[in-house]
């Protein structure tokens, strides 16, 4: 497995945990992160994701609304709603990675640990929410 494709699952195991359990410290979410994988440079950019999604999880969270016609943010699969969490964050603040790159791994994450129509699902809101930031200046 890729080390940044880990390093997203790792991700997505802490802010599900996050979702769930507010009070989740940093040095919790460190140990998680350093007991799930032995490779550096796995866990660094699993904690970039991390906290870059919670110090931009209202932001982040606004954009998924603002997109998600007929579906309450808090009503989601809570594993869809931090995959979409994860890619909103790649799309909107992370400028090595390209979209489709972004797109794809969050639709893939999303067949693997979540229902059988949530690629589906994560595919359209990533697409629109992309498709908007490419047409803003």
């Amino acid at each position: 497995m890729r080390k940044r494709t880990r390093a997203r699952e790792l991700a997505l195991q802490v802010l599900y945990q996050t979702d769930l359990r507010r009070d989740l410290t940093p040095e919790e979410i460190r140990s998680f992160l350093e007991t799930n994988s032995d490779d550096p440079g796995v866990q660094r950019f699993a904690q970039e994701l991390v906290d870059g999604c919670l110090a931009h999880r209202h932001e982040i969270d606004q954009a998924i609304q603002a997109v998600a016609e007929n579906w309450d943010l808090r009503r989601m699969a809570v594993v869809d709603r931090n995959i979409l969490r994860l890619a909103v964050f790649e799309l909107k603040h992370v400028e090595d990675i390209p979209p489709k790159v972004t797109i794809n791994e969050a639709v893939e994450m999303a067949k693997r640990f979540s229902t059988a129509g949530s690629g589906a699902f994560v595919n359209g809101i990533l697409d629109r929410i992309h498709r908007e930031q490419s047409q803003s200046p």
